[in-house]
């Protein structure tokens, strides 16, 4: 049986857009001779498609989209993921796969399992599948799952207790091949899990086809993975991220066995990011972005994955002076610039208007404490990205990392301003790690040199808002507070536990939890954060702001 994978990049509602692209390489298969061609999950829709899908007509377009492409399937048969509309239910769909041959619908199955923890909410909108569904094809029994049928929650940090064996059903049916269209969310330590998983089911002696959705949507990021495992763990394929080639084709009568490909946690991120980036602007129409470039170790990072992503010439640079800001930050935000081919680094000092800010506040404030006078520093910054960003159509990246907006160190209108939060997942410990391991391979990640200056990475980290200040005069050491930030956001842990943990001091431990705790109003109006990690700020962590 041949066997073509669809690394497919949907856009969220663009149902006649994916459907057009979907029945071209239905199309192509069928004239190449290709027995089965599978897509990831709702490709037609694009996953997650959230309340669109209560959106009138909506689940409708995506049916007859589905008519539309089993047109093209003639010879071939083509498992394409939509939202199959239900009748006499009292949620409207299912989370479904179209099973397209002979120029029509030949079958549809429904997902048997619906994630409710994370970023997920599939009980909102899908009624769960009954029933397997194995299907023949070109003399095989082919089984056919969708993501978390196969997944069960192993892949993440839930614990869920689910009734159902999908791949076992499907294997007493007589399945020998388990085909499995996915979007699973990118996360830390997913990838690992997911092989493993593909492992167990394989030796239950069937050969598994998994196929994930490629590109971002908002906060989420899909690697596109394709794989291929034998009923003895060998790699049939095992292709990942964005490549040269979108479809793969596996003949399962002489496929020979690939090397699985074994990434670090720092490869597996500057994909993620790169992609995330590249695919929220190209989605919301935007090419340009601009961001403020300090000669920090944060927005030099942010910087060369934006010049990545999107090409240098495509970034606007804007270094923002402050009295106290000192010669060699300029000089590292000039090098970042030129390292990366920025488009432009252009300076605007904000001295003269925080001096005006100062003095309109004097009148209702007889002493403007410290605190207040920094965050009117990095709210001019605010305003100024903000301004060019109306003035010129770029969309603002913020340079926050997880470390700080998960203690509040972070001014809401200031340094919070903008459309994508690239690092807002990333812990500083990682920032500097993922800044070293780019600059050691500056040529596979795509760079003509180093793209970090070496200074941003060695310096003590500062925001500069007042004299020889540092990080460290307000916070722990980062090795210390990332494995506070660890415990409490992505354990969920005690302080005593924490403490407990990391022979950290309880009295420190605790602070540093309610710290966590209360800022959570202001990472409810921060930008957009790209999710890296199994707990990310955002749809997946959806903590009260008032609370005891």
């Amino acid at each position: 049986m041949k066997i073509r994978t669809v690394q497919f990049d949907p856009i969220v509602g663009d149902v006649s857009g994916n459907a057009a692209r979907i029945a071209e390489a239905v199309a192509r298969a069928d004239r190449d001779g290709i027995d089965l061609i599978v897509f990831g999950e709702l490709a037609i829709a694009g996953y997650p498609p959230r309340d669109l899908l209560f959106r009138e007509g909506f689940a409708h377009a995506c049916h007859e989209a589905i008519a539309t492409v089993a047109q093209a399937a003639l010879r071939v048969t083509a498992l394409v993921g939509f939202p199959a509309l239900l009748t006499s239910a009292t949620r409207g769909c299912a989370n479904a796969v179209a099973v397209l041959h002979g120029g029509r619908v030949q079958a549809i199955y429904h997902k048997r399992l619906l994630p409710e923890y994370d970023v997920f909410a599939e009980e909102r909108y899908f009624v769960p599948g009954r029933s397997p569904c194995v299907l023949d094809c070109a003399g095989t029994k082919v089984g056919v799952l969708i993501c978390e049928d196969l997944w069960r929650a192993e892949d993440a940090l839930a614990h869920c207790q689910y009734g159902v064996d999908a791949v076992g059903e499907s294997i007493a049916l007589g399945a020998t091949v388990l085909v499995v269209p996915s979007a699973s969310p990118f996360a830390l330590g997913k990838d690992a899990a997911h092989r493993k998983i593909l492992d167990a089911a394989a030796r239950r002696g069937v050969t598994v086809v998994s196929v994930n959705q490629a590109g971002a949507h908002d906060d989420l990021v899909f690697d596109g993975h394709a794989r291929i495992v034998r009923s003895d763990g060998l790699f049939l394929l095992d292709e990942q991220w964005s490549t040269a080639r979108a479809e793969h084709t596996i003949d399962l009568s002489n496929a020979t066995r690939v090397p699985p490909r074994d990434r670090c946690w720092e490869s597996e991120v500057f994909s993620a990011i790169s992609t995330g980036i590249e695919g929220y602007f190209r989605k919301t129409g935007h090419t340009r972005a601009v961001l403020g470039l300090s000669g920090g170790i944060d927005s030099a990072l942010v910087a060369a994955l934006a010049a990545h992503a999107l090409g240098g010439a495509q970034v606007d640079a804007l270094l923002l002076p402050s009295r106290y800001s000192s010669a060699h930050s300029l000089e590292d935000a000039r090098a970042s610039a030129k390292a990366l081919g920025l488009d432009s680094a252009l300076r605007l000092p904000i001295h003269d208007a925080h001096e005006s800010l100062r003095a309109a506040l004097a009148p209702a404030l007889s002493a403007i404490p410290s605190i207040v006078d920094e965050n009117l520093q990095s709210r001019v910054r605010g305003v100024l990205l903000m301004a060019h960003s109306n003035a010129t159509g770029s969309l603002v990246l913020t340079t926050g990392n997880k470390s700080e907006l998960a203690t509040g160190y972070a001014t809401l209108y200031g340094d919070m301003c903008g459309a994508l939060a690239p690092l807002g997942d990333l812990l500083k410990t990682r920032v500097y790690a993922l800044a070293r391991w780019m600059n050691a391979n500056w040529q596979e990640c795509g760079f003509s040199a180093p793209p970090i200056p070496a200074r941003s990475i060695e310096k003590p980290p500062s925001a500069e808002l007042r004299p020889e200040q540092t990080d460290q005069d307000t916070l722990p050491a980062y090795v210390d507070l990332d494995a506070i930030i660890e415990g409490v956001i992505e354990r969920e842990q005690s302080p005593e536990h924490i403490a407990a943990a990391t022979s950290l001091d309880l009295a420190l431990v605790t602070r540093w939890c309610t710290a966590i705790d209360r800022a959570q109003y202001k990472r409810d109006q921060a930008a957009v954060i790209l999710k890296l990690t199994h707990r990310a700020f955002g749809r997946g962590r959806p903590f009260p702001i008032v609370r005891r």
